[in-house]
């Protein structure tokens, strides 16, 4: 914890108890499509030997060596606040092994963890002078999760892959094979981010440092001129508006990223934080580590399954919305296709009203009409 002195021009708070979870299972924070795809790899037999077999061929061991030389080390001596958090983020969670940690010259504010044999942490100096100490806790916890649930083990091999399509690009069917595997697996990354988000929550305990965190990532150390209400209303403006064309492009914007866009993990970690699954485990109710062996995988991929669902449900996307109308059968999904791109904005406007009677709508409405019926499994 924390002692209440000045470490290298950050202030510290004074130390604050903070709950503890012993024996924590990394699926308690995962997200569901990140957990279906771990709970799969785990259950492989020999999937981890083989790929640390193979380290080798990867830039593990030259990048430990880069850090190493060219980096500073985190410790009581080096970054002494920053180990202090470490250790903590370490304990809340229960993480045995402290993972080392770097901090590495670089303005833009990063941080990752990466590592087959063993993780390792780094954070760059941008980083550091950005975030205070709360917001900088949540970065720490939010690495550490990473850590817990071997993240850093399937991003080394997606960047070794990243790495390998670039140099076989000039074959057309091996680039597309192994591409078609990064995207997969770019997919999966953005979720375990937002796993690791939930880690990083876990770790500082403080909704609000957590969203300043995101917030100064995205518009950096302004915070006077920022509004965390007003950040949170950028993620739904950007998730419900335009029309059938910016669904595209926002789809074509994500493909090519490892992390989600900032706005949409504030607003994400948010609606988590206010979840029932997020105060189970504040209660002390989450699932322990040594039953991971028992977690049955199908039902970890009908939990992601099912997840999906709901956000195609429940998205205001007009591409979501139209992939639900369809699953729905919407009675005006003709009229709407009639109309063009215009017909799937996310806010229709208001019908005239007829001056002999009541409003009109277009489509179906009482009790069938698409917002009404039942969801449907096929979403």
């Amino acid at each position: 914890m924390s002692d209440g002195h000045q470490h290298n021009g950050h202030e510290s708070v004074p130390s604050r108890q903070r709950r503890r979870f012993p024996g924590i299972s990394s699926r308690a924070y995962e997200h569901p499509a990140d957990r279906s795809a771990l709970v799969a790899l785990r259950r492989l037999s020999g999937f981890d030997t083989v790929f640390k077999a193979l380290s080798g061929l990867l830039p593990e061991r030259s990048l430990r060596l880069l850090f190493l030389s060219d980096s500073v080390r985190v410790s009581d001596r080096q970054f002494a606040h920053l180990n202090d958090m470490l250790r903590d983020a370490c304990y809340i969670l229960d993480l045995e092994k402290v993972p080392p940690m770097y901090v590495n010259q670089d303005p833009t504010p990063n941080a990752m963890c990466i590592g087959l044999d063993e993780p390792i942490i780094v954070v760059t100096t941008g980083l550091v002078e950005l975030l205070d100490e709360e917001e900088m806790r949540a970065v720490i916890g939010h690495e550490v999760g990473h850590a817990l649930s071997g993240h850093a083990v399937y991003r080394t091999i997606l960047l070794f892959l990243t790495s390998l399509a670039v140099r076989v690009a000039w074959i057309p069917l091996g680039n597309l094979a192994i591409m078609a595997i990064v995207t997969a697996l770019r997919e999966w990354f953005r979720k375990s981010e937002l796993s690791a988000d939930r880690a990083g929550l876990l770790v500082g305990q403080d909704l609000q440092a957590s969203m300043r965190g995101l917030m100064k990532i995205a518009g950096g150390n302004h915070l006077h001129e920022m509004n965390v209400d007003a950040f949170l209303e950028q993620a739904d403006e950007y998730e419900a508006g335009g029309d059938l064309r910016d669904s595209v492009l926002k789809i074509l914007n994500v493909l090519p990223r490892s992390h989600p866009f900032t706005t949409v993990r504030a607003a994400e970690l948010k609606k988590w934080a206010a979840s029932r699954d997020h105060q189970r485990i504040m209660d002390g109710h989450y699932p322990r580590r040594d039953e991971d062996r028992d977690t049955s995988v199908r039902d970890s991929f009908r939990e992601s399954a099912s997840s999906y669902a709901t956000q195609v449900r429940t998205s205001k996307d007009p591409l979501m919305k139209l992939v639900n109308d369809i699953a729905g059968g919407a009675g005006d999904l003709g009229e709407r296709m009639r109309r063009g791109f215009g017909g799937f904005t996310a806010s229709q406007p208001r019908p005239p009203k007829d001056s002999d009677g009541p409003e009109r709508t277009e489509g179906p409405t009482g009790p069938d009409s698409p917002d009404d019926r039942p969801p449907h499994d096929g979403a």
